[in-house]
Order: structure tokens, then C-alpha cells, then sequence
């Protein structure tokens, strides 16, 4: 156990000392970020000026995209691009050989740069409140036990979710238009673009069918109140279900995928 845990404190601290090397490269994805930050709340906030849409003030839609954005800058993954990659051009094989599973190696991977980008992320996030004060003088937000559960389990599904994705790239060479359209339900689907609790009755339940919420809009809504009692528990309950599956889905694409495998690269 300790050679284990060992091995797993190397390879994050590898790997963050990598992300915090190129610092500037993360900036530059957190000013994209930033771009949703400051316009979204703005766009709802004016359309909320008559009255509340879907329940939302404009108090609660800034509220609601600032906690998202910063939520979100820990919980979405993103690493399929760079296995893909990786596959492609025969860097994989380097990865079989090494004393740890491929899976671990790269949740931990993946991790080292989810700490480093909220941690980026933050002195903006502190302007953000300070150029939104005025809106959020009654702004509450609930840091309970179940809160953190769920902000966990969120990253969990899109991880586990990236890197099912991640195996199609045993099976073909050319999977990065897979990858972009990936993008397109998960920024409508996991509450990135506006809330699903906005959507009508049968859309937000037919949403919440798919993994998407899962990520960044279950937690979202759990920390501003927006979910609570018994709900947050059925929530937390799904986000189980999709890491097993995303998790079982990518084991078995990876034993049918290795025997696809060439790694004589590009």
C-alpha cells in the first residue's frame, strides 16, 4: 500500500510541476473563461430586469454562473485530446510499460491540473465578486458535507466519462470531430449555458438522463440551494451510477482496443 501511494504522490507531483511550468499556457484558458463570466451574467441579469425567469433573480443568475465557472474550472475534464494524441503518434506504448495502470497514471495526471486551474482561476474569481457586489448582497450558498460529496463526484463522471471517450482513439485514427461534438451537449446539458431547471418540465427531466448535469450542474445547484432535502441525495445517487458505468464502458473499450492497437505512430 505505502509503494502505491508512493507511486501516486510521483506521479502528481510530476505532473503539477509540469502544469505550473506553463502557467501562462493555463492564463490563457482561464481568459476564455473569463469571457462567459462577464457576459452570460450580464445577458440574464438585464433579461431578469422585469422580473424573475424561471425562478432566477438577477441575484441568482450571477450568483449562479460565478459559482459554475469556478465549479467548473476543477470539475470538467479535458484529457482526451492529449491521449488522443498520444495514441496517435505511438507515445502510448511508453504508458504500458510503466509499473502503474493506465487508468491511474492519468487520473492522477488529470488531477495535478485540476488543482493548478481553480488555483489560477481565483484572483479573477475575487474581481468577479467584487465587480458583481452590488447583486449579490443576499447571495447565500451552502457549503454542507453533501456539497463537497457531490463537487467530487461531478469531476469523477467527467473524467471517467473523458476517458471513455479517450478509447475510441484505439479503434481510429481521426477522433477529434468526436471530440467536438461531445461539446455540444455537454454545454447544453450540464448547465454551463443557463440552468436546467430554466428548461421546461419534460426537457430538464429528459436532460438529467444523460451524464452531462452530472458534472457541473448538479454540484452548482447543490451549493446555491437550488437542490436540497431528499433531491440531493437521488443526485448524488445518479452521479454513482454514471462513474460505474463511464468506468465499465471504457474497460471493456479498452480491452477490445488494445488488440486494435499498432503504436507505430505517425
Amino acid at each position: 500500500m505505502n509503494w502505491t501511494l508512493r507511486k501516486w504522490k510521483a506521479i502528481f507531483s510530476i505532473y503539477f510541476q509540469d502544469g505550473i511550468a506553463y502557467r501562462a499556457s493555463g492564463l490563457i484558458w482561464v481568459t476564455v473563461d473569463l469571457a462567459t463570466a462577464v457576459t452570460m451574467p450580464l445577458v440574464w441579469a438585464t433579461a431578469a430586469k422585469s422580473g424573475p425567469i424561471g425562478g432566477f433573480t438577477t441575484s441568482d443568475f450571477i450568483l449562479y454562473y460565478l459559482c459554475m465557472l469556478f465549479l467548473g474550472s476543477f470539475v470538467t475534464s479535458h484529457i482526451m485530446w492529449e491521449l488522443a494524441m498520444e495514441i496517435k503518434e505511438g507515445q502510448f506504448s511508453t504508458m504500458l510499460l510503466r509499473p502503474i495502470s493506465f487508468y491511474q497514471l492519468n487520473f492522477f495526471r488529470n488531477l495535478s491540473w485540476r488543482c493548478i486551474r481553480p488555483a489560477l482561476f481565483a484572483p479573477f474569481f475575487v474581481l468577479l465578486l467584487f465587480a458583481y457586489r452590488g447583486f449579490l448582497t443576499h447571495a447565500e450558498v451552502h457549503l454542507g458535507w453533501q456539497f463537497w460529496i457531490s463537487l467530487v463526484l461531478g469531476h469523477l463522471v467527467s473524467f471517467t466519462f473523458v476517458m471513455m471517450m479517450a478509447m475510441l482513439a484505439l479503434f481510429t485514427q481521426e477522433v477529434t470531430s468526436i471530440f467536438e461534438l461531445y461539446y455540444i451537449p455537454m454545454l447544453f446539458l450540464s448547465g454551463q449555458l443557463f440552468p436546467i431547471s430554466m428548461l421546461p418540465q419534460w426537457a430538464a427531466k429528459a436532460a438529467k438522463l444523460f451524464p452531462f448535469y452530472f458534472t457541473t450542474g448538479a454540484p452548482t445547484e447543490i451549493l446555491i440551494g437550488r437542490v436540497s432535502g431528499d433531491a440531493i441525495y437521488s443526485t448524488m445517487g445518479m452521479q454513482v451510477v454514471w462513474i460505474a458505468i463511464c468506468y465499465c464502458v471504457s474497460r471493456v473499450l479498452w480491452a477490445k482496443g488494445l488488440k486494435h492497437y499498432t503504436g507505430v505512430g505517425m
